[in-house]
Parts: structure tokens; sequence; C-alpha cells
């Protein structure tokens, strides 16, 4: 991570530079065209001295024009830094004096003429126009080898991308050591983090670091409390099952001590008698111990964080809910409900044993609180492209502001009727996590019972 961002910033920071060496390429571009500019002026000012500068001809016809130069076309010539010439032609473009190159067919008019030509290696800048003198009309044509375009080009390197270059160099370096020396609040915090022990869920001190990094903290903290009171949540869950463990196990006690004291008395037989009575009772307490500790096991074993790694597997569905119903057959009998089966062929990937468990529980909740003679239905299917698994009863439903209550740990309905410890839908819930649903729970049909759905992935 702290990479990454190195690298990033690194780059935000350098990338400006970067466009700024090259806008200053550009401008440095631009002022050599205003300098071209001033050079076109500087020779349409030198085109009408240098023909003012024929005074004459020689008295042969083939004689040069005699020339009394004026002092800034002389000084343009022979004292400028860089190259230039000039050429004076007849109106057929007869070179009368100069460089033979410039000797060209003038202008067909008065008008300045503007053109760059490349001659022995340098790119010229060349001025012509037709001029009256004192020997006629002639064309003149005056040229300039300083071309600053010319002289960009080569300078560049040296005067402006090089010093650039340089520059971007020191500010990648520069750049890299400010980066680290911001980054080390950050680096210090991850080691803060790292040397914590599993334990130490206190919150990191939100002083001692940057503005910037803050918010994070921040966000740390609260993570910290969270997981917190999910530690503590499971205390007090320990401490709820072990309360709760306490009353079937403090029965269970007093029954044996009963049946240990009616174990003193003798029938008329000479042999001890145990009343009904107490034996049932002692039944039913263990039951519910066995059914409590079974329960609470299946809820740890359910934890939706550490089934994530565990491989899933196909299960068949119907397959799944006929081995429920034929394990539930007796009870059902023994209270007259109407246990029945409606499912068609689906297979899902889950965990078998979880989706066996989540079932069980269903359809023991159901027998357990429809009343006698009514009715369980276990259904499996498809239905909108899902797989579901449902169990449906017409009992005394729950009322709708509890139905998200039911689903939370050694929640019961007020009021409810029979024995139980309110975790048979925690733990349904919880499996429904981890094969990532959710238990859906409603009315029956007609408005009466409880429905309790769970949709799969096909």
């Amino acid at each position: 991570m702290l990479s990454g961002l190195r690298r990033r910033l690194t780059v935000m920071l350098l990338v400006p530079l970067v466009l700024l060496a090259l806008g200053n390429a550009w401008f440095a571009y631009g002022s050599a065209d205003d300098v071209a500019l001033q050079q076109d002026r500087r020779l349409q000012a030198l085109v009408p001295l240098l023909a003012d500068s024929v005074i004459g001809q020689g008295s042969g016809p083939d004689e040069a024009l005699v020339l009394m130069m004026a002092p800034s076309v002389q000084e343009f010539l022979r004292e400028r830094p860089g190259p230039a010439t000039f050429a004076i032609t007849d109106p057929d473009g007869k070179l009368l004096l100069g460089d033979e190159w410039l000797a060209a067919l003038p202008p067909p008019d008065t008008q300045l003429e503007f053109h760059s030509e490349q001659f022995d290696g340098i790119t010229w800048r060349i001025a012509r126009q037709r001029q009256r003198t004192v020997v006629g009309d002639v064309a003149v044509a005056i040229a300039d080898g300083s071309d600053p375009r010319q002289q960009w080009a080569r300078s560049i390197l040296l005067k402006v991308l090089l010093p650039n270059l340089v520059l971007i160099a020191a500010a990648a370096v520069t750049v890299g050591w400010a980066v680290e020396r911001a980054l080390r609040p950050l680096l210090a915090l991850k080691d803060a983090v790292e040397r914590r022990s599993p334990r130490d869920l206190s919150a990191l001190d939100e002083g001692g670091s940057p503005e910037e990094v803050r918010p994070l903290v921040q966000s740390l903290n609260r993570l910290f409390g969270m997981v917190n009171a999910q530690a503590e949540s499971q205390r007090r869950f320990i401490a709820d099952a072990a309360h709760q463990l306490r009353t079937p196990l403090a029965a269970l006690q007093a029954q044996v001590e009963a049946w240990a004291q009616a174990a003193g008395h003798a029938g008329p037989d000479g042999r001890m008698e145990l009343p009904a009575e107490q034996v049932h009772k002692l039944r039913g307490a263990t039951r519910r111990t066995s059914q409590l500790a079974n329960q609470l096991l299946a809820l740890s074993r359910a934890d939706a964080r550490t089934m994530q790694a565990q491989p899933l597997h196909r299960v068949d569905l119907k397959s799944l809910c006929e081995d429920i119903l034929g394990a539930h057959l007796d009870a059902a009998g023994a209270r007259r409900i109407d246990l029945g089966l409606e499912a068609a062929p689906v297979q899902v990937m889950g965990h078998e044993w979880l989706l066996r468990e989540l079932l069980a529980n269903l359809v023991d909740n159901a027998v357990k609180y429809t009343p006698e003679g009514g009715t369980v239905t276990l259904r499996c299917g498809v239905q909108a492209g899902q797989a579901f698994l449902e169990v449906e009863d017409d009992g005394r439903g729950v009322p709708e502001a509890e139905l998200g209550r039911v689903l939370e740990r050694f929640y019961r309905v007020q009021g409810t009727a029979g024995e139980g410890n309110g975790l048979g839908l925690a733990i349904a819930q919880e499996i429904a996590r981890v094969h990532h649903s959710q238990l859906e729970l409603g009315a029956g049909a007609g408005g009466r019972g409880l429905r309790a759905r769970l949709l799969l992935a096909l």
C-alpha cells in the first residue's frame, strides 16, 4: 500500500514539472517566432535602402552596378554575427550584382515577398521586391542566414531541454525525499498496529497523527470498538448460556435429590419405589439440558466467519427433506400432527450437515409449537431461478412486530407454551448467513401459523 501511495505521489508531483518543461520549450519556440517577425520587419526596412544604394552603372553594357552602401545595409551585411547576402537583378532575372544563387524572377508587382530557402546547409530568410533606382527598375533581394527557428532547433537541447531535465531529476530526488518524510507518520501507524497483541483493542492516539491521516485513525478506532463490542457480545453469550444451563441443571439436581430421598423408603413388598412423576421430571430436565448443550455446540460450529474456508459440496435437498421427515415422524405422530412433504428434485452447493441442522431446527420448532391436530409441511424446489427450503405450520404463529426478534439468541415470544431455549431460529439464521442468504419469516397460508424459508443459489 505504501509503495503504491509513494509511487502515485511521486508521479503526481513530477508530471506537472514535465508539463511545465514542455510548456517552457513551447514558449521558447514562440519567442523564436517573435524574433522571426522582427527579422522580417528589419529585412523589409533594408530592401528600399539597398535599392537607394545604387548610384549608377559602369560605362560598358556588362559593367557592374556602382553602390554606395547605406550604413545600416553595410552593418547588416558585414558586421552582424550571422551570415547575410544580397542580389540585384534586372526585370528579366539577370544578376546585376550580388550572389548568383539569389538570382530569380522578380515579383510580378511591387509587393514585398518573403520566403525561406535552404542553401549550403543554411536556412535563409529572403525578402524580394521590385524597386525603382537611378538605373531603372530592378529586383532587390536580401537574405538573412540567422533564422531564429533554426537557431532554436540547434540550441533547444542545451538551453531548454537539458536544464529542464536536470531540474526534473533534482525535483525527483527532492520529491522522493519529501514523500518519504511525509509518509513516516503512516509507517509509524502501521508499526503501532502490527506491534499490538490480538487482545489489545484500545483506541489509537488521534492527536499524534497528521490531520490527513486522522480520518484513517478514527476509522481504525471505530473498527476496534466494533470488534471489542463483538467480543463483549461473545462474553455475554457465554454468560447467558451458562445462566440458561444453570436452570435445567438445578432442576436436574433437585430431581436427583428427590430421587435419592425416595430411594430411602420401601414399598409394601419391601422394594424401593420412585414416583413416576419424579421420573418424568427428571427425564424432562435431562432432555432440556442435552438439547441446550447440542444447540450451543451447533451455534458455535455454524459461525459464518469460521465456515468461509470450508469447501462446499453438492447437496440433494429432496433427499435431505425426506431424511428430516423420517426423523420427526414419531414426534409429530405423538401430538397427532400431520407432517407432510412437498419436494421437487433440486441440488445446491453447500454444507450438508449445516443444512440438515437448519431444517431439523425448523421442523422441531414447528412440531413443538403447533397445537395438537395441526399441520406441518416441508417443501423444497426451484422458484424464480433459486432453490428454496421451506417449513410451514398452521399454529399460532409469531406476531409481525416480533418476527425480527425471534432470530435473536435466547429470545422467546411472550406466552409461548412448551419448553425451549430460544436458540433454534438463531442457529437457522447463522446457517443461512454461512450460505450467503437470510432466513425469511412470515405468516403461513391464510395468514395462520409461521412459514420459514431459505433461498439458495442453484
